[in-house]
């Protein structure tokens, strides 16, 4: 079997069996991934003043001090370079004068201090530029980055679930780094670019021909860098998503999610014996490379040996027939190899600088497009504690779905009461807790407070409205205490506020078992980390929920909405009767509590029952309500199923009546 692929397309025997194919990353910011390596001499002409630009104007909203000492630091860089070649060649002519010895040094010596001045001048300046792009860097890198995650955290949530808007976000988020990588490259080639321009007008002056000279020299260099540098960019492009593969095979067999089952089902040999095999190609591979840049070097240094050759030679004829003085073919000589040593980071520079140029203008481009897809701020003020939330003709619609995930939806919800979503995964029941959070905005219908529709309320009033206690509520990898104080950040809270929810979630034996008590980072693999169990982590979230309803905003604001999505799925049955006590008991507060759960026996005690089916609302009632109906309820089945499972005297088979356990037929669409 052939472990190497012979092209980016091809793929090795292991990387099909394991991966099926080529490992290509489908995240934005691979779409610039090596776009150097395609490009041009115009292509970077015409769209690098305006990659610059943009540049400019981030480097001088983050620090215009630093910006302009930069810029003029590298000017003077560049003036001084090409004074100081004038200079040398003052120099040089008063040493080569005829005439005493004295005299002759005496001379030279306000052209020699002019060129020791200048060289102290270039340090100085240098220096300068150093200060000024570290100072530069740091800061475009924080106002680009701040900018950054501001314009994804106000975005709709729609939005940050559109693969299209991941897919900027993704490559706008290399934009930050890439802006700061770009303030060094662009100096780097004002520094080269005018280190380049002072050697060819120094040139210039001196001879004419002495221009054609540096083009000479400089061109083999200037083909050489760029060929190298294409063959480096085509062979790491075609083998990327191999080394993909193999670092990602190697992460699988480190990392302690995968360790337990490595060693049971012993399978580690045999991603070892697939790692080997391409590893093996990767090896190969740089070998090929290795050899191609060693035949291309040579040819480069024999074309340059001969350019340089062939360059002295004609200076050497320039002298000999007296058309330039001997001192003025010294400083060509400096001038030359000025321009050719700039000539090799130039090309390599810009090369980086357009690839990097990629991402800051998708940095721009989601600017924008952030814009255009952020939540709105102000409307319509909302009462702060509706009577009513009434769900009108709701639907809504994921994208790149046929099907919706709220079809019609109508229905009430009273204020202060335990009103449950039920229904199989998929019908619908989180999509609409989340448009009743605010987070999520209708399609078609509405959704109205106390009769305002939200759509033309204040959202952000909304969203302080409201707590959310989800399925999936967010671990934070950070301290007990910053976990809870993350229920209400915006607002200065005392550690009795913190002890209240902590008795209220049955958080306190967590507490004490943890190192650090409070201050106990909760992420394992870090010092003084601890990782919590999935229960424990559900205590968290149920004191960080309470602390949100019982501590005011910085409106003195209560929220009126609690959601609470699947909140025991990883507590103990005896911890698990508790929490639902607990989550009624918020009603006391006059709150009003959406219950998601499967576990039906948490609904009997629920206020009101809306079963969803598929998006649509397919039964509404109290538990008695849905019980006693005739013919049987979806939900009276269901609640029958999971009871049997837990009371052995309840027969297996149904029951006399075969009417009774048949759930109803969902409606026919309106």
């Amino acid at each position: 079997m052939s472990s190497r692929p012979n092209s980016a397309e091809e793929v090795s025997d292991s990387e099909q069996l394991l991966f099926g194919g080529p490992m290509k990353y489908d995240y934005g910011w691979a779409k610039h991934e090596m776009a150097s390596g395609e490009v041009t001499f115009w292509s970077v002409a015409r769209q690098m003043p305006r990659f610059l630009r943009l540049a400019g104007r981030m480097a001088w909203q983050a620090d215009p001090r630093a910006l302009v000492a930069l810029v003029g630091a590298e000017v003077l860089r560049g003036l001084a370079a090409a004074a100081a070649l004038i200079a040398t060649n003052r120099a040089l002519t008063a040493l080569l004068a005829p005439g005493e010895v004295g005299h002759v040094l005496r001379a030279a010596v306000p052209a020699v201090a002019a060129v020791g001045l200048l060289a102290a001048l270039s340090s100085v300046l240098s220096v300068v530029s150093g200060w000024a792009g570290g100072t530069l860097e740091p800061a475009v890198f924080r106002r680009a980055t701040v900018e950054f995650l501001g314009i994804v955290s106000r975005s709709e949530l729609e939005a940050i679930e559109d693969p299209e808007f991941l897919a900027e976000v993704d490559s706008a988020r290399w934009g930050a780094m890439s802006l700061q990588n770009i303030i060094g490259q662009a100096t780097s080639v004002l520094t080269a670019g005018l280190s380049l321009i002072s050697a060819a007008g120094v040139l210039s002056l001196l001879h004419p021909a002495m221009l054609p000279m540096l083009v000479l020299i400089t061109a083999p260099r200037g083909w050489g860098a760029v060929l190298t540098a294409r063959r480096q960019y085509a062979s790491t492009r075609a083998w990327l998503q191999h080394s993909r593969a193999s670092n990602a095979l190697a992460d699988m067999m480190i990392r302690p999610y995968s360790a337990a089952e490595q060693r049971v089902h012993a399978s580690g040999p045999f991603l070892l014996h697939h790692y080997g095999r391409m590893a093996e190609s990767a090896e190969q591979e740089q070998a090929r490379l290795a050899g191609a840049r060693a035949r291309t070097d040579l040819l480069t240094a024999t074309l340059a040996g001969i350019a340089t050759t062939g360059a002295f030679a004609l200076l050497g004829w320039l002298v000999l027939n007296g058309s330039i003085p001997l001192a003025a073919a010294g400083t060509a000589v400096v001038a030359i190899r000025t321009g050719s040593a700039s000539i090799g980071g130039l090309v390599s520079q810009v090369n980086r600088l357009y690839e990097e140029s990629l991402f800051v203008r998708d940095l721009d481009q989601l600017r924008r497009e952030g814009h255009r897809r952020a939540i709105p701020t102000g409307g319509t003020p909302l009462p702060e504690r509706p009577e009513t939330i009434t769900v009108e003709n709701v639907t809504f619609s994921y994208p790149g779905r046929d099907t919706p995930a709220l079809d019609n939806v109508s229905l009430t919800i009273p204020r202060g009461k335990v009103v449950a979503l039920v229904g199989a995964n998929g019908s619908g029941k989180s999509t609409l807790a989340n448009i009743l959070c605010g987070v999520y905005q209708p399609h078609q219908g509405r959704v109205l407070w106390d009769g305002i529709d939200t759509a033309t309320a204040d959202r952000h009033e909304q969203f302080r409205s409201v707590a959310l206690l989800a399925q999936n509520f967010q671990r934070w990898i950070f301290t007990l205490r910053a976990n809870l104080l993350l229920g209400r950040p915006e607002v200065p809270l005392e550690q009795k506020h913190l002890d209240t929810a902590a008795d209220y979630a049955d958080l306190q034996p967590v507490i004490e078992e943890l190192p650090r008590g409070w201050n106990t980072l909760l992420a394992k693999g870090f010092e003084g980390g601890v990782q919590l169990s999935g229960g424990q982590w559900q205590k968290v979230a149920l004191a960080r929920t309470r602390l949100r309803l019982t501590t005011p905003d910085t409106a003195n604001r209560l929220p009126a909405l609690v959601v609470v999505d699947e909140p025991t799925s990883a507590l103990d049955p005896q911890a698990e009767v508790e929490a639902f006590e607990q989550i009624r008991q918020l009603t006391d507060l006059g709150i009003t509590v959406i219950l998601i759960t499967h576990r039906l026996g948490a609904t009997a005690k629920a206020d009101q029952i809306f079963v969803l089916d598929h998006g649509r609302l397919l039964e509404e009632g109290s538990h008695a309500d849905l019980m006693a109906r005739r013919p049987a309820t979806r939900y009276r089945a269901a609640y029958l199923l999971q009871a049997r499972q837990y009371d052995t005297d309840i027969p297996h088979q149904r029951d006399t009546d075969p009417a009774q356990d048949t759930p109803a037929p969902a409606p026919e669409p309106s």
